[in-house]
C-alpha cells in the first residue's frame, strides 16, 4: 500500500537544481533530470516494489540513414508507469547514432523508452521534472550559493559596516557564523582579515548601525 500522504509531501517539494541538468536542442535551451534519477527519485517516494514500469509501445520511425558516415535511427516509445491504483502513460523519442546500425537501433530504442519513462513519471510531481514545465520554475528550489559566493556575501557586508558595533553584529550573527564555519580555511582567513581591518579603520568612526542582510 502507497501511503499517498507521506508521498504527496515529496511530490510537491521543490525540485533540487543539483539534479537538474541542461542542454541545446532546436537552438533553445532545455532542461531536464536523467533518468536514472527519475529511477532512484520513484524507489525512495514510492518504495522499491511499490511501483512498476512497464513499455507498452517501442515503434521503429522509418528507415535508418545514413549522416556523416554514421547510421541514424529514429525510434517512439509508450511506457507505463503504474503506482498502487494510480496508472500513467507517457510517449517519447529517441534517437540512435553509431557507425553500427545494431548499435543504432539499440541506443533509439533505450532512449525512447527512458524519455517515455520521464514523462509518465512526470505528471506524478516536482522532483520527476513537473517543475521545469513551469517557465517561471516556482517550484524549483533556489541553488545553494557557492562558497566564493557566500565568502564574497560576507565581506562585501563587512565593508558596509561603519562602526565597531555593527561590525560585532554581523560577525557574531547566527548566518554569518553558520557560512563562516562551512568555508574552507583560507577563505576564513580572508574574512578574519578583511574583519580585522574593517574594524582597525573604524574605531574611531561614528555608529551607522550596518546589519547583516
Amino acid at each position: 500500500m502507497i501511503d499517498w500522504k507521506e508521498a504527496s509531501e515529496h511530490l510537491n517539494a521543490p525540485l533540487d537544481p543539483k539534479h537538474v541538468k541542461g542542454r541545446t536542442q532546436g537552438g533553445a535551451s532545455v532542461s531536464y533530470i536523467e533518468g536514472w534519477h527519475a529511477i532512484a527519485e520513484a524507489n525512495r517516494i514510492f518504495g522499491f516494489g511499490a511501483w512498476n514500469r512497464e513499455a507498452v509501445e517501442i515503434r521503429q520511425l522509418g528507415d535508418p540513414r545514413e549522416v556523416n558516415s554514421k547510421m541514424r535511427v529514429d525510434y517512439m516509445a509508450r511506457v507505463r508507469i503504474t503506482v498502487g491504483d494510480v496508472v500513467r502513460d507517457g510517449t517519447g523519442f529517441g534517437q540512435g547514432i553509431d557507425r553500427d546500425v545494431g548499435q543504432a537501433h539499440e541506443s533509439g530504442m533505450k532512449e525512447a523508452e527512458t524519455d517515455a519513462m520521464k514523462r509518465a513519471l512526470m505528471t506524478f510531481g516536482n522532483p520527476f521534472g513537473l517543475a521545469l514545465y513551469d517557465k517561471s520554475k516556482a517550484n524549483v528550489r533556489e541553488s545553494e550559493p557557492t562558497p566564493a559566493e557566500s565568502r564574497d556575501r560576507i565581506k562585501a557586508a563587512i565593508l558596509k559596516a561603519q562602526d565597531v558595533q555593527a561590525l560585532d553584529r554581523l560577525w557574531k550573527h547566527p548566518v554569518t557564523e553558520k557560512t563562516f564555519a562551512s568555508l574552507p580555511e583560507p577563505m576564513q582567513g580572508e574574512l578574519s582579515k578583511a574583519y580585522s581591518d574593517q574594524t582597525a579603520r573604524v574605531c574611531q568612526a561614528p555608529a551607522n548601525g550596518t546589519q547583516y542582510q
